[in-house]
Formats: structure tokens, C-alpha cells, sequence
């Protein structure tokens, strides 16, 4: 495994990921990368987690079918419409974007708390495979919704090795990743699409509203049509209204290879999902209460081993571009670090969030929760790019004065986010019904504060 990493570290730093400049002409990729990255990356670990977490929190048939569809469109258009024509104009990493407007010292702590989210979220998609490397080991005790610490020796075992190796590959660079995504994508689809079909003539009834009964299994208030809708268009806002993917689409030729979210959006946040609700179902029908909703257990009981080995590929495929996200927020908070070294220690926190079930087995609430922390950022880049030359407002403020710290900024995000983390835990509000609000109200203090609080040399050309 050194002689890996140390080949794996070596290769990587003759890759040139255009981390501090825009991207040149000649590495620009056509519509191909981007649709069997976005279909890799979104059919993939999470469907396993998500699809029996609408189950678990008591969603309708109705509610599931028309609030995943309307909910998957509204991210596609927000990709579609505001993530790459963006990413396209600027050809920049986010984080490279916001020191130009936020300043060095103010984007460190972004990059921080961005690198760390997504690490979390890498390790939740690591927990993911290792279920299914489980399998066949009786010695590994997989983990169920209430798990939150590491399960034994053997669990940590099986994470650390799948989190080495998963984040070699992130360290390849962009390219690399977006390759294993192009390849395993169509056979991953086709296996998520098995276990529904298996799945179907072993339930006891074909009635949808006996699968999604719309009542949650610990008690409480059922999801809802709205909170699936939110969920399904929001669970991905860090990376589309947060502008996390204009350091993806920054290598696109057009605006129009945001489309390729769909790939993703419809084969597994649609599909996929309902499909690993068929499997919970199917679980639940066996064993009852005592029903595992880990992975690999409800893949191989249904399609056997090519589900095992697409559980850890489906995991894979989440956590490289993330680690990859990652690494390049921690590479932004040091800009002598290299992207690689960054990865690395992306790949090395992910490993470490892995060994906790927490993150997977709490997925809805933990996406909701990330995504209305990082996405207001992506307030500001629009109004910056769009809307400082109308309004009087400098135009990439920090790197036209030179300062490194733009209160206005500051304000903007922490004093929404502040207000979402109060109504969230006094009220305990569904995360996803705050990510817009917050988007808007960040977008909307950055103007005010902007006029009011910090000095312009002059409108932006």
C-alpha cells in the first residue's frame, strides 16, 4: 500500500488542475466527461441510505413519485441555469473566486468548514462500501440507524483500507476521477435497477401505499410531500446553488454540459432511490423491526454478489469527487500546499468520518444541514457576478482593495446560517426547508452590507 501511494502521489503531481488560475482552451472537456461523472457520482452510495430513509421517515407513494420528480428538475435547472454559466464565464475553482470577493482570512474559514462537510460526506459514502465488504465476514457487525461509533476492530479495518484506497484515486486529479465515474455509471445503474426488479415479486403486495406507508417508524410527522421536494432539489446545494461545481464545470466548453445533472438527478436521485426503498421494504417484510437497512446486506439478499461489488463501486464513485472537492478547499486555505497534499489529508479525514456510522445512517438530516451552511456562499458569488455593476458594488472586492477580510461577507453568511441553527434545533425544522430562505437572505445582506459597511474604490468595468 505505500509503494501505491507513494506511485499514486508521484503520478499526481505532474497533473495541472488549474487550481489558482482559469482554465486554458486546451483543457477544456466535452459533454461526455461531465455526464458519466454526474451519473457515477449521483448513482451511487447515497441512494443506498436515502431510499430507506424515506420509508423510515413515513413518505407517501404519492408524496415520493411527484416530489422526487419535481424536486430532481429544480436541481437540474439550478445547475443547468446558474452552476455552469458561471463556472463557464469565471473558469475558476470557488475557492479561488471568494478570495477575490472575500479575502484570504475569510475564505480560509469557508475552506475549513467546506473541506470538513464534504470529508463527512466522503466518509458517510466510505461506511457505505465497507457494508458491503462486510458481508461475507461474519466477524464485521454491520451498522443500523441507531449505530453512531464504529461497530468493532473488523468494521475499522474494512473502512480504513476502503478509505486509502478511495482516496488514491481522488489524488489523480479531475481527469481520472471523472473517468472511473464514466465507466461505472452504466453498470451501476443497470444493478440498482436489478435489485428493484428482484425485488418486486417477493414483497407480499405490489401496493405502493403498503411500501411507503406515510407513517414514520419511530413516531413523529411524516415527511411530506414538500420535504421531499426540498430534499430532493436541495440535497445537492452546496454544489449547485453553493457553487461547489463551478471548480467541475469550470473545464466545460458550454453552459450546456450542466445538463449532464440530470444523468445523475433521474438514474439515482429518482430512480435508484425508489429502487432502495424496494429493498428496505423487502428487509423489513423478512425481519421486522430487526430489519438492517446497511447496504450490503439488503443488496445481496436480493441480487447477490454483483450487488455486493456495486455497493462498494456506488460508494466509490461518491466519495472520489468529494475527497477531490475536498482537497481543493484545503489546498485553498494553504496556497503552498499542493492539490495533491490536500487530498490527501481530505482522503485521510473522510477515512477517519467513515469509522463512525453517524453520518450515513443520519444522512437526510446531515445533507440538509451541510448544504444550508455551505450554499449561501453562492449568494454572493451571483450578486458579485451578476449584479455589482448594476448596484454600484465593487466587483471582486477583496482583490481590488487588497484586503484580506470583507465584512460584508462575513455578515451575510454567518447571520443566516446563525438563524437556521437556532430555529433548527429550538424548533426542529426539517434542514431543507431553510436552504432557500437562507440562500436568498445571505444574497440580499451582502448588498446591504456591502453599501453600508465597506468602502468601494469603484464599480466594477
Amino acid at each position: 500500500m505505500a509503494d501505491a501511494t507513494s506511485a499514486a502521489v508521484s503520478g499526481a503531481t505532474h497533473v495541472n488542475e488549474y487550481e489558482r488560475e482559469p482554465v486554458p482552451d486546451k483543457a477544456l472537456k466535452g459533454p461526455s466527461s461531465f455526464w458519466g461523472m454526474y451519473a457515477g457520482e449521483h448513482t451511487a452510495g447515497t441512494e443506498f441510505m436515502l431510499g430507506p430513509l424515506f420509508i423510515a421517515w413515513g413518505a407517501s407513494a404519492k408524496d415520493v413519485i411527484l416530489g422526487l420528480l419535481l424536486g430532481n428538475i429544480l436541481a437540474v435547472l439550478t445547475w443547468r441555469y446558474l452552476t455552469a454559466p458561471i463556472a463557464t464565464d469565471l473558469r475558476l475553482t470557488l475557492y479561488t473566486k471568494l478570495e477575490k470577493i472575500c479575502g484570504r482570512q475569510l475564505v480560509s474559514l469557508y475552506n475549513v468548514a467546506n473541506g470538513v462537510l464534504f470529508c463527512f460526506l466522503a466518509g458517510a459514502m466510505v461506511t457505505v462500501s465497507a457494508t458491503a465488504v462486510g458481508v461475507p465476514f461474519p466477524g464485521v457487525k454491520m451498522p443500523t440507524f441507531a449505530d453512531t461509533m464504529p461497530t468493532g476492530v473488523a468494521w475499522c479495518v474494512v473502512v480504513v483500507v476502503l478509505g486509502l484506497a478511495q482516496t488514491l484515486v481522488a489524488i489523480r486529479g479531475y481527469g481520472f476521477v471523472a473517468r472511473i465515474g464514466h465507466l461505472a455509471a452504466p453498470w451501476m445503474f443497470l444493478v440498482f435497477v436489478a435489485c428493484g426488479l428482484t425485488t418486486l415479486p417477493k414483497l407480499q403486495s405490489l401496493d405502493l401505499n403498503a411500501i411507503w406507508t406515510g407513517v414514520p417508524l419511530n413516531g413523529g410527522k411524516p415527511i411530506g410531500f414538500l420535504g421531499i421536494m426540498l430534499f430532493a432539489w436541495l440535497c445537492n446545494a452546496a454544489m449547485h446553488l453553493g457553487m461547489s461545481d463551478m471548480s467541475i464545470f469550470r473545464y466545460a466548453r458550454k453552459p450546456s454540459s450542466g445538463w449532464a445533472a440530470s444523468a445523475g438527478m433521474f438514474l439515482g436521485h429518482y430512480v435508484a432511490w425508489i429502487c432502495a426503498s424496494l429493498l428496505f421494504a423487502l428487509e423489513r417484510q423478512l425481519h421486522g423491526d430487526a430489519a438492517s437497512n446497511a447496504p450490503g446486506p439488503m443488496v445481496f439478499s436480493a441480487v447477490g454478489w454483483a450487488g455486493l461489488v456495486c455497493v462498494v463501486i456506488a460508494g466509490w464513485t461518491t466519495a472520489n469527487p468529494t475527497i477531490y472537492r475536498a482537497g481543493l478547499a484545503f489546498q485553498g486555505v494553504m496556497p503552498s500546499m499542493s492539490r495533491t497534499t490536500g487530498t490527501l489529508i481530505a482522503g485521510l479525514v473522510a477515512t477517519v468520518a467513515g469509522l463512525f456510522p453517524a453520518f450515513a445512517m443520519k444522512l437526510l438530516d446531515f445533507v440538509g444541514i451541510y448544504g444550508t451552511v455551505l450554499a449561501p456562499v453562492g449568494a454572493i458569488i451571483v450578486v458579485d457576478h451578476y449584479l455589482s455593476k448594476r448596484l454600484g458594488l465593487t466587483q471582486n472586492w477583496a482583490e481590488r482593495t487588497g484586503s484580506g477580510f470583507n465584512l460584508a461577507a462575513l455578515l451575510a453568511w454567518v447571520i443566516p446560517v446563525g438563524v437556521f441553527f437556532y430555529i433548527y434545533k429550538v424548533h426542529g425544522v426539517f434542514a431543507s426547508y431553510m436552504t432557500v430562505p437562507v440562500w436568498l437572505a445571505c444574497g440580499l445582506l451582502y448588498v446591504v452590507f456591502s453599501k453600508t459597511l465597506i468602502r468601494h474604490p469603484g464599480a466594477s468595468a
